[in-house]
């Protein structure tokens, strides 16, 4: 049977479910539920204009036109960078790209960001997976509007790794990363510096995302209400906010920081030729030791580094970055899994943009090898010290804390909850200073809930944690089982359909309102996302 054969599309599904279940989608509106209430948020001594910093930047947001493909310009919203106090190396805006700028701090820097707003609509900047105040984190309570400026101060205190920043105003999430609003937030330190790994021009920054043009070059975004539903799927893969990409390395070693920047698309990645994916760093910063993969999972917002040697590549040579095919990415798992003919659904979650699928084949970048030469370091089979934290240490190691992540009718929710902007749960309040286990679990809730089961890449704000064990009976489990690097640290897991995981993680340092919520960034704007207060014993 053909791909396409029997394949009711988003629309003629949306209109069918809409019948039968007497649903009103337009605007999918957030449930109403009780249980949370406003709590006492703790104060903190969080004074940015008095913070003695060792490095102060201005980052900018403002629409702006760039070429991206051939004829006109496309316009974006981006991100631009200066220093104003420190190394003027700390930021490299990169040429030619509507990609945001990369940061460069060292651990135990003290920085101070002055984020101006020049975009025609409130915004916040969230410092993705590293550990700051609640007040530098980028909670929707903290958006400002147009022509203003918010100040972000705080000491890094995270690993040497691979972290990024992007938008997170509640409900714009979405379109604003969409239109150009990310950059990479990269941190060394002393253990790093002394395994001399790629650095300079054989550190390379890859941000995978997808995107829709129209014929004049314009972006589109959310054809369909389906797309809103199940995420948006672009039809073009861009990295570095181009399209067709193809590196051209002389002979020796490179990093490859590897972002999964997408809305909502997964990619497995894996080189054409069989090679295997060096991996020496995730989320959270440098593994222990190397790890090889013949194939690799990557869901929204999660990052690996990858150590690629082309020391004994002959000139002329190539290699294919490829997306593998997988099932259990989209939709086709409803009512239980596998592609359905009979006019019923073959799995397809495209829209009315005919993007390919979540779990369809596609082509990354190339890389190609030139003349020269580059440096080529050797790879060390110990990367950095890793301390496990000791599941007797968490307060509830017997007892973890769930949280379900499901479609409620056709609302994403946790736990039943959507989000209220600064309300918790009595289930989402957490003690300072005090190790805890959560359950993190993708499943059905009722009818609609086990038809409409989908990814869910899930994120926790303010810290990193570590992943104890992950089960799954999800469709397609056979695809993608050996793609996971659950060593080391993380701070966004990708939640496969019917499966469930445990991570273990310490609250400290910061008291306050935070965030967790799926990183699909559709399900992230439509409400699964919620707070977890970590409150001091005076609070």
């Amino acid at each position: 049977m053909k791909q396409n054969e029997h394949t009711l599309d988003r629309r003629a599904f949306l209109s069918r479910i809409t019948l039968g279940s007497g649903m009103v989608l337009a605007g999918l509106p957030l449930l109403s539920f009780t249980g949370c209430k406003r709590q006492d948020i703790p104060v903190t001594h969080y004074d940015p204009e008095n913070f003695q910093a060792d490095i102060e930047i201005d980052l900018t947001a403002a629409p702006d036109e760039t070429t991206i493909l051939p004829g006109n310009k496309t316009r974006v919203w981006r991100y631009t960078a200066e220093v104003r106090k420190g190394p003027q190396s700390t930021v490299q805006n990169l040429s030619g790209t509507f990609t945001g700028p990369v940061f460069r701090f060292k651990k135990g820097d003290k920085v101070k960001i002055y984020f101006h707003n020049n975009l025609p609509e409130k915004s916040v900047v969230h410092w993705h997976g590293l550990h700051v105040p609640q007040e530098a984190d980028g909670h929707p309570r903290f958006v400002i509007g147009t022509g203003k400026t918010y100040i972000s101060a705080f000491q890094i205190m995270n690993r040497a790794g691979t972290y990024w920043f992007h938008p997170h105003p509640h409900g714009k999430t979405g379109p604003q990363v969409y239109r150009g609003l990310a950059g990479l937030f990269l941190i060394t330190d002393d253990e790093e510096k002394a395994l001399g790994l790629p650095s300079g021009e054989q550190d390379i920054p890859v941000v995978i995302q997808d995107r829709t043009f129209d014929r004049d070059n314009q972006l589109v975004y959310l054809r369909s209400r389906m797309d809103r539903m199940t995420g948006f799927l672009g039809q073009q893969i861009l990295v570095n906010g181009k399209p067709n990409a193809a590196f051209d390395l002389a002979p020796g070693t490179y990093r490859f920081r590897v972002l999964n920047g997408s809305n909502s698309r997964i990619y497995k990645l894996a080189w054409d030729d069989g090679t295997p994916l060096t991996v020496i760093a995730t989320d959270g910063g440098l593994l222990e030791k190397p790890v090889q993969k013949s194939y690799l999972l990557l869901g929204p917002a999660e990052r690996v580094d990858l150590f690629v040697d082309l020391s004994q590549k002959k000139s002329g040579s190539e290699m294919t970055l490829k997306s593998l095919a997988f099932s259990g990415g989209s939709i086709g798992s409803m009512m239980g899994g596998g592609r359905m003919g009979g006019g019923m659904m073959e799995g397809s979650s495209r829209g009315s943009s005919s993007a390919p699928d979540n779990g369809d084949e596609l082509t990354i970048l190339k890389v190609r090898t030139g003349t020269g030469t580059a440096k080529a370091t050797p790879l060390p089979g110990r990367l950095a010290t890793i301390q496990r934290i000791p599941v007797g240490d968490a307060v509830n190691g017997n007892n973890p804390r769930t949280f379900r992540f499901s479609m409620q009718g056709m609302n994403p929710v946790i736990n039943g909850r959507s989000f209220q902007m600064t309300k918790v749960a009595e289930d989402e309040i957490v003690q300072l200073d005090t190790t805890e286990v959560w359950r993190l679990v993708n499943e059905n809730s009722g009818m609609m809930g086990g038809m409409m089961q989908m990814p869910h890449p899930v994120h926790i704000h303010g810290l990193s944690f570590q992943i104890l064990n992950r089960t799954a009976s999800s469709v397609g489990w056979n695809t993608i089982r050996d793609g996971f690097v659950d060593q080391g640290w993380k701070d966004t897991l990708l939640l496969m359909p019917r499966m469930k995981a445990d991570v273990i993680m310490r609250f400290e340092d910061y008291p306050g309102l935070f965030l967790y919520h799926c990183h699909n960034l559709e399900h992230e704007d439509l409400g699964m996302m919620r707070n977890y207060l970590v409150k001091t014993n005076n609070s």
